[in-house]
Formats: structure tokens, sequence, C-alpha cells
């Protein structure tokens, strides 16, 4: 009762110590107890005195043990579990074999995960199956994870939500949609098309998808006939992060309106919907409402708010709200590295990784995306291209894709185009969009337009929606006057049906938000902005197409910017 039910494992202990007889269930109470609030010292001490005392060590005594082998430090420790657990005769027990299945995953070997699943042949039950896929899916083995599904559907196994919500997971892009639907196709004929969780895991797949995939979200998320937290919450961040932002915040009102459960997924993907809009005094706002509502410490939360407040040209505050966590976790630590980044403050944003390892705060692969992206932002690309170099001897981080994207980012920005293609050819594995794009980009800085066709063919076939290739190799061709090949890109466009979506830009004036986007004239006071507009060009080019200012950069706050007053800059303005 104390241990299990009441969480008070130090009263479960004490009892049991004044027990005069003790059997096996005794002691697996005691360690399940201890294994429930993570304590692996405690659990391992009271399994070698069962052991010593000659208490015979039972499936419910390595179980609760097992749980807690989760990390690639303890993968000698499974092994250990493992041979005893032959040793004793319980490798055939159904939650013996499911719980070394996941530690095996765990630790990091999806290789031991699968012996000990091949070896129980005879002896699986659903749980089996379903442990084997969460390790393919942990594992980002997705092709796997699917194999091992349609051999369960031959096989006949009655699988239930854990399984269909695990697999439909495991659609997490463009190339599995065709499965995605396949899986959806099925759940409405076994009917669960209704059931909560399963609603969920669909619109979560979708809304990683492309933007016509936030259709059929919406459309899952209305069909949903019981919206918990998870839906709400999923609608909420696809909204977010697929550009549709006013609709996000709309949602989000609604949940206030609705008295919803609000949590810090909910308030992080608000936060992020007011930063691409740049409304700072609604974000100011539900600042506030975190506060109220006790999320301000919350690592999501401080992070969705350095986010805002960097994103709205306040990095004081950005500042103030990553001093005030706790500063113990790389979450907020990458955001406020990013904050400073992304302000030409890469100086800044090192000085802060290396007090980041200084602390011994936890580095993750996002850590050393926010200093690669520092590096590109001020020009150190030997700095670079060092830590991408020495990212896993020095960090124990692997680089992944993003990592590239920004080297070849920091080699564009720095002319050296032959490099970044270089670097395309050199990663480990096939370059997906992001990097393809990293590297159009790249081309179109350099004027290497043989480059930016071939570059742009790889995106066509990876991305043939995506109106943003076209538009940029039109450019790059107009400015070359390849009238032939403008024409070329503009029907291939109407072949596929791709239209250019226009660029919306925010502005907050005296808590009124004003939105554009390219050529608008529908503004109330579009002929006033226009007439300025014409008249300050008119002024620089007057000025030659330059101005040089002499400007003071003062501290404000505790804000550590690394620039000294009366900094001389030259402004290069283009017309």
């Amino acid at each position: 009762m104390y241990a299990s039910k009441c969480g008070r494992v130090e009263d479960a202990d004490r009892v049991f110590q004044y027990m005069p007889e003790r059997n096996s269930v005794s002691w697996n109470a005691l360690i399940a107890g201890y294994a429930e609030i993570g304590d692996h010292e405690s659990c391992f001490q009271l399994l070698k005195w069962m052991d010593n005392e000659g208490v015979g060590l039972q499936d419910g005594t390595f179980v609760p043990l097992l749980t807690l082998l989760d990390d690639s430090e303890y993968y000698e420790l499974t092994m250990q579990i493992h041979a005893k657990v032959l040793k004793l005769g319980l490798w055939i027990q159904n939650t013996v074999l499911n719980a070394m299945i996941t530690s095996y995953s765990g630790c990091g070997s999806l290789k031991d995960a699968r012996r000990v699943f091949s070896s129980a042949s005879g002896y699986r039950d659903l749980v089996t199956w379903n442990s084997m896929l969460a390790a393919y899916l942990q594992h980002d083995r997705g092709e796997l994870a699917f194999k091992l599904f349609w051999e369960m559907e031959l096989l006949g196994l009655d699988s239930d939500l854990y399984t269909y919500t695990s697999i439909i997971s495991a659609c997490s892009g463009d190339a599995e949609q065709a499965q995605g639907r396949s899986l959806h196709a099925l759940v409405i004929k076994r009917g669960l098309e209704k059931v909560t969780a399963v609603s969920n895991s669909l619109s979560a797949m979708y809304l990683k998808s492309n933007n016509r995939g936030m259709e059929d979200a919406i459309k899952v998320f209305d069909c949903t006939e019981i919206k918990d937290s998870v839906s709400w919450n999923s609608i909420l961040t696809g909204l977010s992060q697929k550009g549709f932002s006013e609709n996000s915040l709309k949602t989000f009102q609604n949940m206030l309106y609705h008295n919803l459960e609000i949590d810090h997924y909910t308030l992080s993907a608000a936060l992020r919907s007011c930063s691409d809009l740049a409304t700072l005094q609604l974000g100011k706002q539900i600042h506030v409402f975190t506060i109220k509502s006790g999320f301000e410490k919350n690592d999501y939360v401080t992070s969705a708010l350095i986010f805002m407040y960097s994103k709205s040209g306040s990095l004081g505050d950005a500042w103030k709200s990553f001093t005030e966590s706790p500063g113990d976790s790389s979450i907020t630590w990458n955001s406020i590295m990013f904050a400073y980044a992304q302000h030409g403050q890469g100086k800044v944003a090192l000085d802060l990784f290396f007090q980041m390892i200084k602390k011994n705060v936890k580095l993750d692969h996002i850590s050393l995306v926010a200093v690669l992206t520092a590096c590109s932002h001020i020009g150190l690309v030997e700095e670079g291209k060092k830590f991408l170099k020495s990212m896993e001897s020095a960090y124990g981080i692997p680089p992944r894709m993003e990592h590239y994207a920004c080297a070849i980012d920091l080699l564009g920005r720095a002319g050296r185009i032959e490099e970044a293609k270089e670097l395309v050819k050199e990663m480990p594995f096939q370059p997906d969009a992001m990097v393809w794009k990293t590297l159009l980009g790249a081309c179109r800085k350099c004027g290497d337009i043989e480059m930016a066709t071939e570059v742009a063919s790889h995106l066509l076939e990876l991305e043939p929606e995506e109106h943003c290739t076209y538009v940029l190799l039109s450019d790059m061709y107009g400015h070359f006057e390849k009238w032939d090949e403008i024409a070329t890109v503009k029907k291939l466009m109407r072949e596929r049906r791709v239209k250019k979506v226009p660029g919306w830009s925010w502005m907050e004036i005296n808590n009124e938000v004003h939105s554009f986007n390219a050529e608008d004239h529908s503004h109330r006071q579009c002929q006033e902005m226009y007439q300025l507009l014409r008249e300050l060009t008119n002024k620089i080019k007057l000025e030659e197409k330059s101005l040089d200012l002499d400007i003071n950069i003062e501290y404000f706050g505790n804000v550590p910017y690394y620039c000294p007053k009366d900094t001389h800059i030259h402004l290069s303005v283009g017309l």
C-alpha cells in the first residue's frame, strides 16, 4: 500500500524492517517501490541482500529492476541481469522477456533486443510484440517497425491501442504518407477511428507531413468525439508549426473560453505563434498567464518565452527569462544561444556554450546546431568546421543532417561554394530537402547558376509541390537574363499546379497588429506608406546607395552585449 498506492516508499521500508518474517512478495514490493522513484542504489542493494538471504528470485524481482536500465551506461548491468535470468530459468516468463527487450533498447542495443525477441518464439504475448515495435521506433527503424506490424497482421494477432498508436507515429514524413493513409483505413475498418488516443496519433501523423496534411489533421480533430488535452495541444502545436499562427491563437482563445486544461505544451505553442506574428503585447499577456498558472519555470515555456522576446526584438527580456529559469536544462541554454546568434551576437552565443560546459549542463544535438549557427552568423568559418569535425570525439554527439546544413550555410555565406558542395558529397547519409535548400541558397549568394540548376533538380524531385524552389530558381535565371529557362520553370509550375505563396509580414504599433504581403495595397494607409518609401528611396539614391552612421550601443538590463560604444557601422542598402 505505502510503496505502490501512496508513493511513500520510506514508510514501506519501515514496515518491511519490522516484519518478523519476509517472503519474496515482501522483497519484490519494496524493490518495485524504489524502482518507481528511480532509486537505483536501493533497488540493487535489496537484490543483493535478497540473494544473500536465499530468498527465491522471481519475475516480479527482475521486471522493476529492468525498467531502471534505460541508458547506455547500464548496458553491462542489463547483460548481468540477463545472465541471472537465464540461470534461474526465468527467460520464458513474458513479463521478464518484455522488460528485457525494453531495457536493451533503452541501453542502445537494438541487436540484443532483437535477439531476445527472436529467442522468445512460442512464449510471446501481445506486449512482447509491442515492446519490439517500440524498440524499432525508438531507434528510428521505421521500415523494420512496419515489417513487424504487417507480420502481426498476417498472424492474426489482436492489436491493441498501443500497437496502432505506435505504428501510426512511425509515419513521420511525406515518404510514409501512403502507409499512414493505409493505417488510417485499417483503423476505420476496425472501428477505432473515434477512439481518442488513436485519433490523436492520426492527427499528429498528418501534422508531420506537408501543409496539405493540415486539412486532414483538422478533419480528424473535428471528428474526435471526446477531445482530451493531447487532442487540443496537437492541433494547436500543428497550426503554430505550419505557419497558421493566427488560427493557432484563435484555438488557444477557444481553449480558454471553454475552460479547458492549459499545460506547458499549450502555452509553448501559443507563445511560438506570438513569435511568428511579432505580437509582443499579446506575448506579454500570455507570459503573465504562465506566471499565474505556475508554468514560468518550465523549460519548454521558458524556451518559448526566450524565442518570443527574441523574435520581437526584445533581447533584454529574452535574457531576463533565461536568468529566471533554473538553468539546468539544455533546452533553455539552446534557446538563448539561438537568440544571440540570430541577433548577430555570435560571440555571446559561443561564450554561453562554453559556460554551459563549465556548469555541466548536458549537451544535446541542438546545442551544436546553435554553435554552428553562431559561427555562421559571424563568419567564423574555420572554427565552425572544427566544431563539426570534433562533435563526436569532443562532445559525444554524432553529426546529424541539421549540423551539415548549418556547416553548408556557413561555407555558403563565406562564398566557399565548392567546399559546401564537397561537404554534401562527404555526408554519411543521403542529403534531405533541408540540405539541398541550404546549398541552393548558397548558390544564389555566390551567383553559381549551373550548380543552382543541379541542386534545384534534386529539390524538385524531393519536394515537387514546394513553391520556394521554383521562385528562387526563376529569380536566379532572371538575374542572368535566361528568359527561356524562366519560361520552363513557370510552365513546370503550371503543370504541377504549384502556386507562389506570398510572403507576409506583421507589425505591432500601439497594441494594433498590421499585416502586409508582397506588393500589398489593402492597408488603409498604403498611399502614405508608399509615398514615404519613395522619399526614402530617393534620399538613399542621393547618398549613393550607402550610409555611414556613428551610433552608441549601450548596455541595458544585464544583457551581455559584446559591442563597444561609438561603433562605426557601414550599412549597404539594397534597392
